[in-house]
């Protein structure tokens, strides 16, 4: 054999493949995928689920909150306007009764010590 036929025999003995005819190949080796096993992807998807529960309930629980305090805020303004109003009825009444009290005789101060002489 001469040295061009051995090196005919040891070229034929590997196989190229072309990385042209895989196209992933590349991106495979770049961005190599973790392999999950099916129970660990069931257990992140259980956890997935698990926590967008517990968000949405958070999420619902703080929109009741904040509408409660809306109805706690509304029922407070109306309540000092409520107080307000009775706190001008109030004074209204008071002065008419001492406008009635003042005009009334049964009301007037009597001097105790002339009758009594």
């Amino acid at each position: 054999m001469d040295g061009s036929s051995k090196q005919q025999e040891e070229d034929s003995t590997f196989t190229n493949i072309s990385l042209a005819d895989d196209p992933d190949h590349l991106s495979r080796i770049l961005y190599p995928r973790p392999k999950m096993m099916n129970a660990d992807m069931d257990a992140v998807d259980a956890e997935n689920q698990v926590e967008l529960e517990e968000k949405t309930r958070l999420i619902n629980q703080v929109l009741e909150l904040q509408h409660t305090l809306e109805d706690l805020s509304a029922r407070v303004d109306a309540v000092k306007e409520e107080n307000l109003k009775l706190k001008s009825e109030n004074q209204v009444l008071g002065q008419y009764i001492e406008n009635l009290m003042s005009a009334s005789s049964v009301f007037q101060t009597t001097d105790t010590k002339s009758k009594r002489k």
